[in-house]
């Protein structure tokens, strides 16, 4: 079943860019995050959309949240994908779908690609945008204006 606006999210745990464990207790309940899945690392509209996050990163920061990029990557492409951009937040591995179909993460395209759907959760783990669009700029300002709102 899919999360949805005003649900609080679960508790998870996955692999960060560095392989090592993330439970996302350490962040959610604690502060605004905005969690946005992507479909692969490295591609043009990922890469632009990573790109958007990394250079609106500090606008995210004075607000007090936290970034977090989730696909079905490896850590392995995760680390070398931050490195080449130079991104300052939080990517986690996805490889098995689990963080996904927690969340509710459709596929587009009649199934064929993952989803890019961001959400932004307020400090006390509530999710108060869920933003679905396959162009990857937006998803930044979307965000940004939801958390103008909520802090």
């Amino acid at each position: 079943m899919a999360l949805k606006v005003g649900d609080t999210v679960p508790h998870f745990i996955a692999k960060n860019t560095q392989g090592e464990r993330f439970d996302s207790s350490s962040v959610i309940g604690k502060k605004p995050v905005v969690i946005y899945f992507y479909p692969k690392d490295d591609t043009r509209v990922c890469t632009e959309q990573a790109c958007t996050f990394r250079d609106k990163y500090e606008e995210f920061t004075d607000l007090g949240a936290e970034v977090i990029g989730v696909s079905g990557d490896s850590s392995t492409s995760h680390q070398k994908f931050a490195q080449k951009y130079q991104l300052p937040f939080t990517l986690l591995s996805d490889h098995d779908k689990k963080l996904r179909n927690l969340f509710g993460v459709p596929t587009a395209l009649f199934g064929l690609i993952p989803g890019r759907v961001t959400y932004v959760i307020d400090e006390k783990g509530i999710i108060r945008l869920i933003f679905d669009n396959l162009s990857g700029k937006i998803h930044i300002e979307k965000a940004l204006q939801m958390l103008k709102k909520i802090v």
